[in-house]
This record gives C-alpha cells, structure tokens and sequence, in this order.
C-alpha cells in the first residue's frame, strides 16, 4: 500500500458569516507541522457559521483526526455552527473517534480544611473499628460454638494437628520467653533495689519482684511474646491458605477450616499458655534472685525465704487465671485475620501487622479490667 506524501494545505475562504475551511494532502504524522500552525491561526471573528471541506484529503491518521477535532471543538466552542463536508465513511469515522479521547482536564482538588479532614478522618477509622469489633464479635460466636462442639465429640480434635501446634507454640517459645522473663527479673530487682536503698529498706525489693512477676509481668510479657510470635505466625499461615485457596478446597472436599485449622490452634494455645506462663514465673523470680545477689548481697535461700513469707498463693494464681483467657484472645484475633486475608500476598502482610496490633491491644486492655475486678474484690 503506498501512502500519499502530498503537503497539507489549510485554505480559508468567507461569504458573509460563513466561514470555510478547506483541508488537502496528506494529513498524517510526519508532515503535520506547517499545517497544525496555519489551523491555530484562523479566526472565527464576525463568523456565524463553519464548514469544514474533507474533500481534498488524500491520507489522514490519528495525528490529522485530532488536528481536524480540535478545530471543530474551537468553532464549537466560539459558537458557530459547524458542518463537515467531503468527508468518507473512514475519515469520518476517525475524527469521531479522536473526539472520545478528548476528555477534559479534572480541575484541581480545592483545598480541603483541616478540621474537615480530620473530622473525616476520624469517622472513617471509628466506622472501620466498628465493622472490625462487629466481625470480630461473629468470629467469637462460631469459634465459641465450634470449640464446644468439639469438646462435646472429642473425636473430632485433630490430635496429631493439636500436638504439632503445642510444640510450636510452647515448647519452641520457651527459650525467648525464658531469656526475656530473666531479663525483667533483674531489671526489677536493680530498680526497685535502687529506689528502696533510699529508705534502707532494699529487703523489700524481693517482694516488688515476687508481686510484680507473679501478678502482672511474667503473664504479661508472656502474652505479648506470644501474640508477636504465635499470633502472628496463626494469621501468615492461615492467610497463606487463604491466598492459594487451600481453604477453599477444604470446603470442598466437605471439611470444616474451623475444625481443621482453627480448633488446634485454640486448644493447643490455651494449653500451652499456663506452662509458659509458670516458667516465665519462674525464670522471673531466679533473674530477680541474681541480681539480688549480686547487688543486694541477699542469698538465694533468704531470697526464697522472703518470697514464701511476703507473696500470698493468690498472687500466683492471678496470674495463672489470666493464662487460657489471654491465649484464647490471641488465637482467636490471629486465626481472625488469616480468615480476613484476601487474595494478595500484600494482604498477608497487612493483616498480619493487625492481628498483632490488636492482640496486644485486647491482652492490655483485659490485663486492666482484671486488675480493677482483683482490686475491687480484694484479691
């Protein structure tokens, strides 16, 4: 196919109020120069009506379409009527087709007010808090119901899948749960000691580490241990299925995820989290009892000795009672947001950051309410 070469030529000619525009040659890419400036230099002044004469193209591209449009939607816009003449059916049909691309400019964003921004801002996090507590809550419902159902038949509970998680989740968390409960005990023992040399009464800085490990710290930094360790591994592994749409062909084969996948992880957390918790007691108590010795010259046996006569049974056991209640929070929020995982691996990621997030949060939060339920009844 040979494509003509021939020079476009833009011609003007007027009667009255009518203004024509006659197009020739070749309006196509590599010759359109001389000629777009020659269209950019007609006036429609005094004009009341446009004709556009085709006749004389001898080749158009895209290029000479939207040089053509452009022109009509100037004419168009100086409000003159405007009429395309000489034009075949290809031609035609390619200047309406460079007229659909030619799509104003949005004008630019006004400058938003900061108290509407933030007032926006914070009705969308409160209605997204919302929507999360309110699914979250429904998670509860069926794990509750599926964890009871469960202990109703407990031929049900996958034992080889619950073994495995307790040993993830227990035994190979002992070593950082162990080194981190030492490290507070000392921590402890070296402030308070230093706080009560003041008063000469550094003896009773193994009472703040008996109390304090016992009641609070050692549940406490177990819980968000595992919720950083255990809680978020629940929603990578869950989200990872989620991703590759294993869970999906679970249901399809006739098994039940809650069963299979979150069941385990519940059970094995809420029997794994008092046993963490006693070691992270005790490892609580011996880093409290080094640096005891090591800064308040008091041996391991006086040590002891004042443990049994300043810490009661019940502060033991506050600690021990908080234990399933916490690791139930976490695998539930972890097991929660692998559900929530869409189908992206960033997904996996995002909610992965939330499971944490907000597992701490929850273990804080009921840390505090039980701490005010203990108080008010004496305990």
């Amino acid at each position: 196919m040979t494509i003509a070469v021939d020079v476009p030529q833009v011609a003007t000619a007027r009667e009255g109020d009518s203004l024509t525009v006659s197009l020739t040659g070749a309006w196509i890419t590599q010759r359109l120069g001389p000629a777009q400036a020659k269209l950019a230099d007609i006036t429609s002044a005094g004009a009341r009506r446009a004709r556009i004469d085709l006749g004389g193209l001898t080749a158009l591209d895209t290029a000479g379409a939207w040089l053509v449009h452009q022109t009509l939607r100037r004419f168009r816009e100086a409000g003159l009527e405007i009429a395309v003449d000489g034009a075949d059916a290809a031609a035609a049909s390619l200047v309406e087709t460079a007229g659909t691309y030619d799509t104003p400019h949005p004008p630019p964003p006004g400058r938003e007010n900061p108290l509407v921004a933030v007032l926006l801002r914070l009705g969308r996090s409160t209605f997204e808090i919302g929507r999360e507590a309110r699914d979250l809550l429904n998670f509860l419902g069926l794990t509750v119901i599926v964890l009871l159902r469960s202990l109703g038949r407990p031929g049900r509970i996958r034992g080889t899948a619950l073994v495995n998680q307790m040993e993830q989740t227990g035994l190979n968390a002992l070593p950082i749960v162990g080194l981190i409960s030492f490290l507070i005990g000392v921590v402890l023992a070296y402030q308070g000691a230093d706080q009560l040399a003041r008063f000469g009464a550094q003896i009773f800085t193994v009472n703040l580490v008996g109390v304090g490990v016992l009641r609070e710290m050692g549940i406490l930094l177990t819980a968000i241990i595992v919720a950083g360790r255990s809680g978020s591994a629940f929603t990578a592994q869950i989200g990872t299925m989620k991703v590759n749409e294993e869970i999906d062909a679970m249901r399809t084969i006739g098994l039940d995820p809650m069963e299979v996948l979150v069941m385990p992880r519940v059970i094995g957390l809420m029997l794994v989290m008092p046993l963490l918790t006693f070691y992270a007691d005790i490892m609580g108590l011996v880093g409290g009892a080094v640096m005891a010795t090591v800064a308040l010259d008091i041996s391991f046996v006086r040590f002891a000795r004042q443990i049994s006569e300043s810490v009661t049974l019940w502060s033991f056991w506050i600690g021990m009672i908080k234990a399933p209640i916490f690791a139930f929070i976490i695998a539930l929020v972890g097991c929660y947001e692998g559900m929530m995982v869409t189908r992206s691996a960033e997904s996996v990621g995002r909610q992965t950051t939330r499971a944490v997030v907000e597992a701490v949060f929850l273990v804080i939060v009921l840390d505090a309410m039980f701490s005010i339920l203990f108080s008010v009844l004496g305990i």
